[in-house]
């Protein structure tokens, strides 16, 4: 048995949630016709209290083109050091939109509005124009790590102060709306546009959106076209979303849950040199390098059947999903509690 952990982008569509997408009724997306992609934005519109939204093949595009419509050349996005905006999507800000990027350390992923209000240039030619704030909730390379609402309330206070946009990478905003309790209109209202993810731990096998008023849906459409994002009978994927939606949100906290048992596990190995705190689905690791190297123990896990992934110099990823059940956990668990690498290499 293979129990892979490298991502919950792994995920493999249910035999219900096949039944409902080939089930689907089907039109031309591109032409505003297909019936199921019209309904699942609608609904994800209403749900996070936002004017209209678009549904697009993958949460890189949706950030990219927030991004574009947010922007004009010599802009500057505001981001953490670590968010997949800046770090996993390629250099999209630079060859999509021709903006710079204020990097800022935040704590695991996390800003406040205090690092965003030292970050914003003055109004001086010799500086781009701060333009667009990017948060990302939860924070990926943070290890799931969630905002508190006050601390984005903030944010979003700041930038509406100073003439700033505000954008959220919501690729796991479900995962941060199970852990915190908190309702998805509070996320719609302090953010110009949000894209959110029905890919990861939702288990659809395709799509994300992008949220905002109707102006900025409009404008974004016209990108998406541009970024050859216009798909056609896209209602069969669509339908897995409003399936992942019905009946995927509220077992995220399993994965949650999963995830603490794996972090409790691997806080009481010896060989564990430093554990990020475990708040959602996702568990950072670094190995103690006086013991063991990540290299060998990604070697060794994989001998016993288990796939973790490399994340950045020394550090691991294991992230739980839908495919991980309690079985699968148990073995996972034992075979961390298992594990010995006496002294050095």
């Amino acid at each position: 048995m293979t129990i892979d952990f490298r991502s919950d982008t792994l995920t493999q569509p249910t035999p219900a949630m096949r039944e409902a997408m080939a089930q689907a009724p089907v039109g031309d997306d591109v032409y505003g016709e297909d019936p199921t992609v019209n309904a699942l934005e609608e609904e994800v519109a209403t749900l996070f209290g936002k004017e209209a939204a678009v549904f697009c093949p993958s949460g890189t595009m949706c950030n990219q083109i927030a991004i574009r419509i947010s922007t004009q050349p010599q802009d500057e996005v505001i981001c953490d050091r670590q968010a997949h905006v800046y770090l996993y999507e390629g250099g999209g800000i630079a060859a999509n939109s021709l903006a710079s990027v204020r990097l800022l350390e935040g704590d695991r992923g996390r800003l406040t509005a205090a690092q965003v209000a030292a970050a914003i240039n003055p109004d001086d030619v010799h500086f781009p124009v701060s333009r667009l704030v990017c948060l990302e909730n939860t924070a990926n390379k943070g290890g799931g790590s969630c905002y508190d609402i006050a601390q984005i309330a903030a944010i979003h206070a700041l930038c509406r102060e100073r003439g700033l946009r505000l954008h959220l990478d919501g690729a796991r905003l479900f995962n941060a709306i199970v852990a915190t309790g908190t309702d998805p209109s509070e996320f719609g209202a302090l953010f110009d546009t949000l894209s959110v993810c029905l890919s990861k731990g939702l288990g659809a096998p395709v799509g994300s959106l992008l949220l905002g008023s109707r102006a900025d849906i409009k404008q974004a459409r016209r990108v998406r076209k541009l970024f050859g994002g216009g798909m056609r009978q896209a209602g069969i994927l669509a339908a897995a979303g409003r399936y992942a939606l019905a009946h995927h949100v509220d077992r995220l906290a399993e994965d949650h849950a999963r995830a603490r048992a794996l972090g409790d596990a691997l806080a009481k190995a010896s060989w564990v040199g430093e554990l990020l705190p475990v708040e959602t689905n996702i568990v950072v690791f670094r190995p103690d390098p006086g013991q063991v190297s990540s290299e060998k123990l990604v070697a060794y896990l994989a001998e016993q059947g288990i796939r973790v992934s490399t994340f950045g110099p020394g550090y691991l990823r294991m992230v739980t999903h839908l495919d991980i059940d309690d079985l699968m956990l148990e073995r996972a668990v034992e075979v961390l509690r298992r594990a010995s690498f006496p002294g050095k290499e």
